[in-house]
């Protein structure tokens, strides 16, 4: 099992990028899937996570970040407006998978994603 992000970019402040994050390999099922980023010189923090049927967001980005999922392709987004240099980060995304065979579910993580927003 693999999650891959992508759509990251250099936008300028007040632009949008929307994050993709899409899971592969022999998946039985996913249950919360999740956005966290960790900025230059600072530690990883949480954005948002998604349930099959609730979201939760971190203070931060709340009102200016949507996440989604599309079950069908197993696959996770999050949606970014009005964007500030302050969200300029490497932005990671994880998701707990029951693998095909595992017989339970467990945490994986994406490689990241680099976002540079320009003032």
């Amino acid at each position: 099992v693999q999650l891959q992000a992508s759509g990251g970019g250099l936008v300028q402040a007040g632009g949008y990028l929307r994050l993709s994050c899409a899971a592969s390999g022999s998946i039985f099922r996913i249950s919360d899937m999740a956005w966290y980023r960790q900025p230059p010189g600072k530690q990883r923090e949480f954005l948002a996570t998604i349930s099959s049927s609730n979201t939760r967001y971190a203070d931060s980005v709340k009102g200016r970040f949507t996440i989604s999922r599309d079950n069908a392709k197993n696959t996770l987004y999050l949606q970014m407006n009005n964007l500030k240099p302050e969200d300029t980060a490497v932005y990671y995304c994880s998701a707990t998978i029951w693998a095909s065979g595992s017989g339970s579910f467990r945490g994986y993580w994406g490689q990241g994603t680099l976002v540079t927003v320009s003032s």
